[in-house]
C-alpha cells in the first residue's frame, strides 16, 4: 500500500467513526445518512479528495495528503480554498464551502470560515456530521460571538488582576488563539476569576458546554462549591441556578450540564473505556513518580466526540502531569490554575 492510499484508508476510517458515509462518485446516494463524504468529487479546479455533504447540501472538503507531508499541511491550505471556491459538479449555488480541511492519516487541521480572520487550527479528529449541521443554522460562530459580541466586564467587586485576566483572556480567545495562560498570585481568587470567565463564556459568548479540569477529586470538590456560591454581577441569582454543573462521578457525562468538573484521571478513564480506581482521584500525580513509559494515549470515542466541550479550563496547570497525560486535553481539541496559574483550551 502507497503512503497516500493508507492516509486515505486511515482518514476513512476516522471520517466512518465520526459518523459519515463514505462514498465514490460511482456509488453516489446523498441521502444515505446526515453527513456524506465523497471520495474524488470533479470540480472546475480538478478532483477533491473528498467533498462532505450534510442533509444533501456540500458543506465542506477536505484535502489529504501523505503522513510524510504532515508538517507542512498548512501549505496546503490555499488548495483546500481553491476546492472550497470551485463550482461543482451537478451544484447550482457557488457559494464557497464554509469548512475545510487538510489530513493526513495522523493529522487534521480544521477551519471555519464563517470565523473572523478564518484561521486553522489543528483538531484530534474529524467533527461529527450533527455539529457541522448545528453549526450551519447559528448566526454566528462562537469566535465571532467573542469578537463582536462581548459586552464590557463590570469591574464592581473585582479585582484589578482578576479583570485583567477575564479581559485579557476574551481579547486572546477574539484573537483566534487556542489556548491561554492566567498567571496570578496564591490568594487573588484565580477559580472565582475562572468561574467568572466561564459564566461570560456561557451567557455571551455561545459556549455549550465547558469541562473545568483539575487533578484531585478534593479540588473538584472544592470547585463545585465555588460554583455553586458564585452570583454573577450581572445577575441576582447563584450560577447553578442559571446552569447545570456536574461533577463526574460516573462514566457518564450530563448531555445538560453546562459545565462539567472532573479529575484527569476519571476524563481519561471516560475516554479509553478502561475502569478507573477511585482512590486514584485523591492522590496528585504530581505527586507520584512517573515515566515517559506511563504517558497516556486515548483513541477516538464517539460517544465522547471532541466538541463534546467548547472550552477546557485546566486547574494547577503548572504541575507535571500535564506532560503525560497531554493526549486526554488533546482529545477534546475543538478548545490551568495553580499557586499562579490557569489555562485555557479553546
Amino acid at each position: 500500500m502507497t503512503p497516500e492510499a493508507k492516509a486515505r484508508q486511515q482518514i476513512d476510517e476516522k471520517l466512518e467513526q465520526a459518523g459519515w458515509v463514505i462514498q465514490d462518485m460511482k456509488q453516489l446516494n446523498l441521502a444515505a445518512g446526515m453527513g456524506v463524504a465523497v471520495r474524488e468529487y470533479p470540480t472546475d479546479s480538478g478532483l477533491a479528495d473528498y467533498v462532505l455533504f450534510v442533509n444533501r447540501q456540500a458543506v465542506g472538503v477536505i484535502e489529504a495528503k501523505k503522513d510524510s507531508a504532515g508538517e507542512n499541511l498548512t501549505a496546503t491550505e490555499a488548495q483546500t480554498e481553491r476546492y472550497a471556491t470551485a463550482n461543482l459538479k451537478w451544484r447550482q449555488d457557488n457559494t464557497p464551502l464554509r469548512f475545510l480541511c487538510e489530513a493526513t492519516g495522523q493529522i487534521i487541521r480544521f477551519t471555519d470560515n464563517a470565523d473572523p480572520t478564518p484561521r486553522s487550527r489543528e483538531i484530534f479528529h474529524f467533527f461529527k456530521p450533527e455539529t457541522l449541521a448545528s453549526w450551519l443554522t447559528q448566526p454566528d460562530t462562537l469566535r465571532r460571538r467573542l469578537v463582536e459580541q462581548m459586552p464590557a466586564l463590570p469591574e464592581k467587586n473585582l479585582r484589578d488582576c482578576q479583570i485583567s485576566a477575564v479581559t485579557g483572556l476574551e481579547k486572546s480567545l477574539a484573537l483566534n488563539k487556542p489556548r491561554a495562560l492566567v498567571h496570578m498570585a496564591t490568594g487573588a481568587g484565580k477559580t472565582f476569576t475562572a468561574i467568572t470567565s466561564v459564566y461570560r463564556l456561557l451567557k455571551f459568548g455561545g459556549a455549550k458546554r465547558i469541562l473545568f479540569l483539575v487533578d484531585t477529586r478534593n479540588l473538584g470538590k472544592q470547585a463545585h462549591q465555588e460554583f455553586m456560591a458564585y452570583t454573577p454581577p450581572d445577575d441576582g441569582r447563584k450560577f447553578t441556578e442559571l446552569y447545570n454543573v456536574q461533577r463526574l462521578a460516573s462514566p457518564s457525562i450530563d448531555p445538560h450540564a453546562q459545565v462539567c468538573i472532573s479529575t484527569i484521571q476519571r476524563m481519561y478513564s471516560i475516554l479509553s473505556g478502561e475502569p478507573i480506581d477511585e482512590s486514584a482521584e485523591d492522590v496528585s500525580l504530581n505527586e507520584v513518580q512517573q515515566t515517559v513509559k506511563q504517558e497516556k494515549f486515548v483513541r477516538y470515542n464517539p460517544a465522547v466526540p471532541v466538541e463534546s466541550f467548547d472550552f477546557i479550563i485546566i486547574d494547577e496547570c503548572h504541575r507535571s502531569i500535564y506532560n503525560l497525560w497531554k493526549q486526554v486535553l488533546d482529545r477534546h481539541r475543538h478548545r490551568r490554575e495553580a499557586a499562579g496559574s490557569a489555562a485555557v483550551h479553546a
